[in-house]
């Protein structure tokens, strides 16, 4: 056995279709896509949502809601969770760099402190946000905060 010898197995390669290639080929002519209409011209695309003349789903339905452009979404810690926090990755001030470098914020995140829950620790805050009760609750506990 040679390589000018080798073929494929008997059946296991068909001949393409050639379409368009003139009438002895019986694919001349129309090319087989039919007699008229968009869908026989060369370069046609079907529009994405179209329904065949269906009013569409995104028209059929009704508009619904608001988005606002200006909403700034909060990375938010409770006054509960500091202490823990603050014991487990002992931090030494609560700030954005701080809370990135382990891991518990994105580098773009704001920073919003709510007060839910106990808070007893003396450390420093530099945060983007904070609720008035944790800020009260924060300054009672002899900690100072700074918004950034």
């Amino acid at each position: 056995m040679q390589l000018h010898n080798l073929k494929p197995a008997e059946g296991s390669v068909k001949k393409t279709k050639r379409i368009g290639r003139g009438e002895g080929s019986g694919h001349g002519g129309t090319a087989t896509r039919g007699n008229k209409g968009a869908q026989s011209n060369t370069g046609y695309k079907r529009k994405i949502g179209h329904e065949g003349g269906q009013m569409p789903i995104q028209r059929r339905m009704p508009k619904r809601g608001f988005k606002n452009n200006n909403r700034i979404d909060y990375k938010v810690f409770n006054l509960g969770q500091l202490d823990y926090l603050i014991e487990k990755y002992n931090i030494q001030e609560f700030s954005l760099d701080n809370l990135y470098i382990n891991g518990l914020i994105n580098r773009t995140d704001a920073v919003k402190i709510l007060g839910f829950g106990e808070f007893k620790a003396k450390i420093a805050f530099k945060v983007n946000a904070i609720s008035a009760k944790a800020k009260e609750a924060i300054e009672a506990a002899g900690s100072t905060v700074e918004l950034v």
